[in-house]
């Protein structure tokens, strides 16, 4: 593996669910993804085997966790979610965070199937 130099804009975009894009770069033990969220898209609960960080660039993201917890992370804001905690979100506006996600792995909880 080599070193990865790029601008957002200029890698491919995936869209995974209506609402939202996704644009990420893939490396050996982590991933970081750059996503789009219009206002109104919504992420069904789910869980996954990877911790993840969330870092909310502009936006307001309404997020449910487990035992019915919600907690609105706004711009410039952070939530860390352990690996197996259950979470959805609601984008309350357009929104974009970028995602670290620990191990890597092809799908998250965004991905269709």
């Amino acid at each position: 593996m080599h070193p990865i130099h790029a601008r957002w804009n200029d890698l491919p975009a995936d869209l995974p669910m209506p609402f939202l894009e996704r644009r990420r770069i893939i490396g050996t033990h982590c991933m970081i993804s750059h996503v789009t969220l219009k206002k109104g898209c919504a992420v069904p609960v789910h869980s996954h085997a990877n911790e993840q960080m969330v870092c909310v660039l502009s936006g307001v993201m309404r997020f449910a966790l487990e035992g019915g917890r919600e907690v609105v992370v706004r711009s410039g804001e952070v939530l860390h979610l352990p690996p197996h905690a259950p979470h959805g979100v609601v984008a309350e506006e357009d929104s974009v965070v970028i995602d670290v996600f620990s191990p890597v792995s092809e799908r998250t909880g965004i991905d269709r199937g």
